[in-house]
């Protein structure tokens, strides 16, 4: 208890208060690092010798540089445009039917795996929310015939 106490005068506490900043504006919008700018400085004009460097260094084998140059040329791959009919899904019998539709597809290498597992979790949540739907029809339909029953033995 005495460490608290005296420790409690060297205690510096919160230089502002609870909620407000010590620069409410905050950092300036479209302000820049001084790291950023102090490098990008240096490359000023060194930008097209480097440039050939690299280039030069790609051409004569240097894997690095093709690979970091190839990197700049072509853009990284996005998902394209799955083409794969999945049958409708209405009933817990038609999910099968699709899981094994897409079964199917893998042996035919009409998907890959990454795809397959994709549609697969579509599938899934697709039921889920068919379970769920189904799940909440029945429980209204039971609490229905409950009311009316309960009217009935009111009766």
């Amino acid at each position: 208890m005495d460490d608290a106490v005296n420790t409690a005068k060297k205690q510096r506490g919160t230089p502002f208060e609870k909620g407000k900043s010590g620069n409410p504006a905050g950092r300036p919008k479209g302000s820049r690092n001084a790291a950023t700018l102090a490098a990008e400085a240096l490359m000023d004009g060194e930008a097209e010798d480097l440039t050939r460097l690299l280039l030069d260094a790609a051409k004569g084998g240097d894997m690095t540089a093709l690979r970091f140059c190839v990197d700049r040329i072509l853009p990284t791959r996005r998902e394209r445009i799955l083409q794969f009919p999945l049958p409708p899904l209405n009933t817990a019998a038609d999910g099968l039917a699709a899981i094994k539709h897409i079964a199917e597809g893998v042996a035919d290498g009409e998907l890959t795996d990454t795809q397959a597992a994709a549609l697969l979790r579509l599938v899934d949540g697709y039921m889920r929310g068919l379970g769920q739907v189904d799940y909440e029809q029945r429980l209204a339909d039971i609490e229905r015939k409950m009311a009316e029953v309960e009217k009935s033995g009111e009766s």
